[in-house]
């Protein structure tokens, strides 16, 4: 049960930085506690975790016009964050986890401001039909954090000038219509401030929870963890990952989500294996990527080692269909 509500509005725009402060923030959150942390990222693609850096982004674009890829330890797809964009976690306990209630923070928050927003499907939160928050969701040893955009006025441009939307996505969704369900808070109400929704998200945070927030400083951090984290969030490794020269290649939409699996065969054995995936709880893919290594190259193989693999157990009949579907 929450007892107590503490909120840090950070001041730096460093996105590796960010993500090592959202990390520390959760693995050190307190019993019966819930952390509002509220940061901005300075022209930036966070990719999901479990994501294929250059198949999301146009990183040598993005590089050349200053700006910066990160990766998140969350799922889900990739995003375009700049000053006009608001990113919110929720860091807790994971016993006090409730995703309807944190969610309704940020409906709380834009009813106070004047802006109709309601909860759609897991991931989404939209005002008049249209999304301004994407949400993606973590945990690890007892802590967890849900966490997301808020779009007050982002560069829309940007949108699709640094994001690789996959052909699978094309072709299950079409970039007209994913850019028409995307709205700036600002379109609704054009004075609001990236300020002003930070100052409404504390104050809903409280509504919600029935709490006095406690602000936060970083002089209460613990610098030496926080830059532990920093140098892994901004390592070549972590960012841009694994990269295999495959010989074999499949995807898939499905509704929890896309998944690409690449293998590199020789001798009719995978003799290395990389498995990508937007889903929210893609927990599944490097454990899966580790099971297909030195797995003989067929179909029956493959899917026993996915129904082999314990953290694919609730997608693990479609990864077997689309493995079964390929000409091996």
């Amino acid at each position: 049960m929450i007892k107590h509500l503490q909120a840090f509005i950070g001041a730096g725009t460093n996105p590796h930085r960010n993500l090592a402060i959202e990390e520390y923030l959760t693995d050190t959150v307190p019993e019966d506690t819930l952390i509002v942390y509220l940061w901005q990222n300075r022209h930036t693609v966070v990719i999901g975790r479990n994501q294929n850096a250059w198949a999301e982004c146009r990183t040598a674009e993005l590089e050349r016009d200053g700006g910066t890829l990160a990766r998140r330890l969350s799922g889900g797809g990739a995003v375009y964050h700049d000053m006009g964009n608001l990113n919110f976690t929720f860091s807790l306990r994971t016993q006090d986890y409730d995703l309807r209630r944190q969610q309704g923070v940020i409906v709380e928050a834009c009813r106070s401001l004047g802006i109709p927003a309601e909860i759609s499907g897991r991931n989404d939160i939209l005002t008049n039909g249209c999304k301004f928050s994407g949400n993606s969701f973590y945990s690890h040893n007892g802590c967890s954090f849900h966490n997301g955009t808020l779009l007050l006025s982002v560069d829309m441009a940007n949108l699709g000038k640094y994001l690789t939307p996959s052909k699978v996505k094309l072709e299950s969704k079409g970039v007209a219509s994913v850019r028409s369900r995307v709205i700036n808070l600002t379109e609704l109400r054009p004075s609001l401030t990236v300020a002003e929704m930070a100052d409404a998200m504390v104050k809903a945070a409280e509504t919600v929870y029935g709490l006095k927030a406690s602000m936060l400083s970083e002089a209460d951090f613990d610098e030496a963890e926080i830059e532990k984290r920093y140098q892994r969030f901004s390592s070549f490794d972590w960012v841009y990952g694994k990269s295999v020269p495959c010989t074999f290649e499949c995807a898939r939409r499905f509704s929890w989500g896309e998944v690409t699996v690449q293998l590199l065969v020789k001798n009719g054995c995978c003799e290395d294996a990389a498995v990508y995936s937007d889903a929210m709880d893609a927990e599944f893919a490097a454990p899966l990527a580790a099971a297909f290594r030195s797995c003989r190259f067929t179909p029956d193989e493959l899917c026993a080692r996915v129904h082999q693999t314990p953290q694919c157990a609730a997608v693990a009949e479609d990864l077997c269909e689309l493995l079964q579907s390929q000409a091996l």
